[in-house]
């Protein structure tokens, strides 16, 4: 089992190979993905039930990924984790890659869900668990990723009110709450807060974390599974475009990637961890 320090260094190398799978690409999201590297190394490498040698085994946990479109970090993640070789990364979003731009099912093994359209991910979710549950299977949960702007897709508030009528306690989601969309700032497009207390509202349990602390994540995922009469859901509070201090917060880079000399930068940044230490690419 991978300590928090080494947690925390494997999602840096992730954040690193995001970069060079966008570069690569030439096309893709930046900030969303860059974001999200710590949860993800939490859930792979701490969390999930699962076993990359054996994609299918069917005591695995489900991940859900609603927000298609951050997919690089699962991807990284996923090969950091032996589903396939990292080297594949490069192949993000070419022709007959196995890798597209928004995650196809069939294509990997491991990809429990097609996605793209936003605000569909936790109703497939609720799905997912209402079946375990109808199957009396007590082992087994759900995950659904969500991103804060799809939240303001309706469907996803019907969703909620059906996981809260069901008591579906055997389903984790988690927000990404880093307060941007492609079109600016959540709360200009379409003010979400206060968001806990409609979560609380809808019938959930709510659990709010520092989406980059490491040993937050593994707890509040950890606590969800005590919980016996609600699903839970973990309101993550992340910083965009993560480690790279050009791209932190800067809702431009929601929906491009970085060119040939932005990337350089940005490698450099994470190498060296902004300067903290000498880089051993230096």
């Amino acid at each position: 089992m991978m300590t928090i320090p080494q947690l925390e260094k494997q999602a840096n190398e992730i954040r690193q190979d995001i970069i060079k799978m966008l570069v690569q690409a030439g096309s893709g999201h930046s900030a969303g993905p860059l974001g999200m590297a710590d949860i993800f190394t939490a859930l792979y490498f701490r969390i999930l039930r699962h076993d990359p040698k054996d994609p299918d085994w069917p005591e695995r946990d489900r991940l859900v990924l609603s927000n298609g479109h951050i997919v690089p970090v699962r991807y990284a993640t996923m090969a950091r984790a032996g589903y396939f070789p990292v080297s594949e990364l490069a192949t993000l979003r070419k022709f007959s890659s196995r890798l597209q731009g928004h995650p196809e099912r069939k294509r990997l093994p491991g990809m429990e869900t097609t996605s793209g359209p936003l605000g569909s991910g936790l109703s497939q979710a609720c799905g997912m668990a209402m079946a375990l549950k109808i199957d009396g299977v007590k082992d087994r949960r759900i995950y659904c990723l969500m991103s804060d702007g799809e939240l303001e897709e309706g469907n996803i508030w019907e969703a909620a009110l059906f996981g809260a009528k069901y008591n579906l306690h055997n389903l984790t989601a988690i927000i990404d709450r880093n307060n941007i969309q492609i079109d600016g700032p959540t709360e200009t497009v379409m003010p979400l807060e206060d968001l806990p207390a409609k979560w609380r509202a809808f019938g959930w349990h709510v659990v709010e974390i520092d989406g980059h602390n490491m040993q937050q994540v593994i707890d509040a995922c950890n606590m969800a599974k005590s919980v016996s009469e609600q699903p839970t859901v973990i309101i993550a509070y992340t910083t965009p475009g993560k480690g790279v201090d050009f791209m932190e917060h800067d809702f431009r880079w929601h929906g491009k990637p970085p060119n040939k000399e932005e990337a350089k930068k940005a490698l450099h940044e994470l190498r060296t961890l902004k300067g903290r230490i000498r880089g051993e690419h230096e």
